[in-house]
């Protein structure tokens, strides 16, 4: 195993010291480990709040700031945050007008945000929560009660965070999150498994010649095995696996998100064949994402995460955003 660590134990608090000093715009809680926004909260605005095990960067963290989250908490390696962090978060971005906890189907998160929730309630804080669980591949895993939470959450955070900055009131942001997490849809595929630090081996082994079908984002296997193909191929299986749930149709925000470990220009060549295969379906792809947004560490493969927009969606999705891994409009 190479990786540029310091040590396994240290891994997730030196990279929250990097993020501190790498952007002004955040102020990193180090005993906490929370990341707000600099400026802190904002009376009469709906604070939002995410968090989840590290290995998936930039999410969350780096999705902090105007137009997305409040704060983010990050916990140990594709651990979930623990409750006494998470209040910290809450109570932190709290101007009055309630939290929106913004979590991924997995276990340890939702029962950990829900304790949270209750504890920050006890303390006068008003918390809604909305669960992300996009994932078409699985329906039960090891991680998770139903489907899991992958690359919708970005899409989540980013709309309801720009329907935040407009002051609109909780109940509102909560719909609207819940909305998109509804019309969205996720598969990915893995070239190679990812290597956890502490662990110090893969998280699964695939042979010279097989992919992973329907991984999830914690190094966990997915539902099947497949040859290795070309890139058109894998990508009409990650559509079809999509559409056998949503058909596509209308226009549509697509991302086509690398593991960690995948080139730039690969991830290009899947969303080449993703967007041609989408309109051959009827579906017009209208905006679009491709690069490494929610990963697993350094895991080779991609993800294909779509979402059947409506006007008020595309609105939304194009309001400025300021974030150390999202930035456009300001």
């Amino acid at each position: 195993m190479k990786k540029l660590i310091n040590s396994a134990g240290s891994l997730v608090s030196d990279a929250l010291r990097g993020m501190a000093a790498a952007h002004p715009s955040l102020r990193v809680d180090l005993e906490n480990a929370v990341v707000f926004r600099a400026e802190g909260a904002r009376p009469g605005k709906v604070g939002l709040v995410s968090g989840g095990g590290s290995g998936h960067e930039p999410l969350h963290a780096g999705f902090v700031g105007h137009g997305m989250l409040d704060a983010a908490c990050p916990g140990e390696v594709f651990t979930s945050p623990v409750p006494d962090q998470l209040v910290e978060a809450t109570k932190g971005v709290d101007g009055g007008a309630g939290v929106l906890h913004i979590v991924k189907n997995y276990t340890g998160d939702v029962l950990n945000f829900e304790m949270a929730a209750e504890l920050s309630g006890d303390e006068g804080v008003e918390v809604a929560t909305v669960l992300v669980n996009d994932d078409v591949a699985v329906r039960d895993s090891l991680y998770t009660a139903g489907r899991r939470g992958t690359g919708a959450t970005l899409f989540v955070e980013k709309i309801a965070g720009a329907l935040a900055e407009t002051g609109a009131p909780l109940a509102e942001v909560a719909r609207v999150a819940r909305e998109v997490n509804e019309r969205s849809r996720s598969f990915g595929v893995a070239l190679t498994p990812c290597t956890v630090p502490a662990a110090g081996k893969p998280t699964f082994e695939l042979g010279e010649t097989e992919i992973e079908l329907g991984i999830g984002i914690h190094g966990e296997p997915g539902r099947s095995r497949a040859a290795m193909g070309e890139a058109r191929e894998i990508a009409r299986v990650a559509v079809d696996a999509i559409g056998d749930d949503l058909p596509p149709s209308g226009e549509t925000l697509v991302m086509v998100n690398g593991m960690g470990g995948t080139p730039l220009i690969e991830l290009y060549v899947v969303f080449a064949e993703v967007e041609a295969y989408l309109r051959e379906k009827g579906a017009t792809v209208v905006r679009s994402l491709v690069g490494n947004y929610v990963t697993s560490l350094d895991m080779q493969g991609f993800m294909v995460t779509t979402c059947a927009l409506t006007g008020e969606l595309t609105r939304l999705w194009d309001s400025p955003v300021e974030t150390p891994a999202l930035r456009w409009g300001r």
